[in-house]
């Protein structure tokens, strides 16, 4: 069991700011900007390039759920944005085997990345 399905359970405790049927976000417990969300799926999907079709509806739902975690924070004005990252792999940063979109803002994001 992941540790994002022990929060989405409630067995490890964290401040669940979004949540409908099909994902959860909470907050980073490395914030890597001011503001650093994960949005999860409730289902596991490993990673995204492991996803099927049948995922689709959860995969749209993240991108959803982002889009009103961003506006619920006052981040979704172009003035002031967001990015979304999604790690797929160790070399690209993943350390959870649970697919999730990291939405960071809450200052100004250099270009490239990293």
């Amino acid at each position: 069991m992941t540790i994002f399905e022990k929060i989405i359970a409630g067995e490890i405790p964290a401040k669940i700011i979004y949540q409908d049927d099909l994902v959860a976000a909470f907050n980073d417990v490395n914030p890597q900007a001011p503001i650093h969300v994960l949005i999860v799926p409730k289902r596991v999907i490993p990673r995204v390039g492991e996803a099927v079709e049948s995922d689709q509806s959860t995969l749209g739902a993240l991108m959803v759920a982002a889009g009103k975690i961003a506006q619920q924070l006052g981040v979704s004005e172009t003035s002031k944005g967001f990015r979304l990252v999604i790690n797929h792999g160790r070399d690209a940063g993943e350390s959870v085997p649970h697919l999730h979109v990291h939405l960071l803002a809450g200052r100004e994001l250099g270009w490239p990345p990293g």
